[in-house]
Formats: C-alpha cells, sequence, structure tokens
C-alpha cells in the first residue's frame, strides 16, 4: 500500500485505494485495516477536506521521520552514557572508605558480634512474654468474658429447667434423670 503513495505521490480517498489495493496484491476488504494501521504508524497522513477524507504518503515524509527517530536515539544514547558515568562515579564514591583493611574488619566483625546478641536478647525477650502486662491484662479480660458467659450458660439453663417443669410437671422424675446424664446436677451454680 505504501508503494501505491510512493510511486504516484499524490492524494487519495479511500474508495480510490480499494480500488487500487489489489492491483498491488492487498484484499479489497482489508484495505481500510491497512490504511488504518498505516496512519497509526505515521507512515500515512490522513486530512479531513470537507466531507472528504484524504490520504497521502510521501517518500521524503518517511525519510525524514527516520531522521527524526535516529536523532532521538542518539539523543537517548547520549543521555544514558551520561546516567552510565554518574552512576560509576557514584560507586567508586560509596567504595570510598570502605577498603579492605584491618580496621574494616575489626568493625564489621563487631558488628556482626552486636547484631548476634540483639538476636539473642530478642529471642530472650520473647521467653517472657507470657510475662507482658499487655499479655497480662489482654488474658484477665479474656477471663471475665469467660466468667460471664459461663454465668449467662447456667441462667439460661435455670431458665430452660424452669420452663420444662412448668410446662411438663408430670415428667419431672425423668427431667431429673435426663438432666443428671448431661451433667446438670443440684451442686450447678452460679460463680462468684
Amino acid at each position: 500500500m505504501l508503494q501505491i503513495f510512493y510511486d504516484s505521490q499524490t492524494f487519495y480517498q479511500l474508495k480510490d485505494l480499494e480500488k487500487l489495493g489489489p492491483k498491488k496484491g492487498v484484499i479489497s476488504q482489508s484495505v481500510k485495516d491497512v490504511i488504518d494501521s498505516l496512519v497509526g504508524d505515521d507512515l500515512v497522513f490522513k486530512d479531513k477536506i470537507g466531507t472528504s477524507v484524504y490520504f497521502w504518503s510521501l517518500p521524503s515524509q518517511a525519510g525524514n521521520q527516520l531522521r527524526q527517530v535516529r536523532s532521538k536515539l542518539e539523543r537517548d544514547i547520549e543521555t544514558y552514557k551520561k546516567q552510565e558515568g554518574e552512576l560509576q562515579e557514584k560507586c567508586k564514591a560509596s567504595k570510598k572508605g570502605r577498603e579492605d583493611s584491618d580496621e574494616r574488619e575489626t568493625a564489621l566483625a563487631d558488628l556482626r558480634v552486636v547484631e548476634q546478641r540483639h538476636k539473642d536478647l530478642h529471642e530472650e525477650l520473647n521467653k517472657y512474654a507470657d510475662n507482658d502486662p499487655a499479655v497480662y491484662d489482654s488474658m484477665r479480660n479474656a477471663t471475665k468474658v469467660a466468667h460471664d458467659a459461663v454465668n449467662r450458660w447456667t441462667d439460661n439453663v435455670f431458665a430452660l429447667q424452669k420452663w420444662c417443669s412448668s410446662k411438663f410437671p408430670e415428667a419431672r422424675e425423668k427431667l431429673d434423670e435426663l438432666y443428671n446424664e448431661v451433667g446438670i446436677t443440684e451442686d450447678v451454680d452460679y460463680l462468684d
């Protein structure tokens, strides 16, 4: 399709291109898609004049585009070379004072000892986590919640016993046997 534009160096409407496309080996149904793709790649230009849409592409425009792309890439290369130089300088600067020496080795050994000591102290601190006041307070709060729940369920059991006794007075002995089987004896009472 580009060859059609380059050979004639003129303007075309889509209907003209659909007639010329099959002569260059492009299926007439796909001419519009090919032209849209070329327009998207900035290889073919289009403009609406009045109610008509015209397409064109000149070999000099393609050359100009290639020169622009090349100059942009060259600028990018220069920028990246400059950044590489700066990074190498930073790397050299960061290595200053880190040369291998007895003093540095001693400092690194001391650092490893201090880090190990820190790790050991942290592990020892974890051993005593059960005696942490925050843990103690949370356990005390959990105990209070459990105590209230036990008393609430005891109250529910007594209410159920009372309801069963009033609803089924003739089965009182059978109900007492069932209560004993599940562990509800006369000793069951509220917790203080």
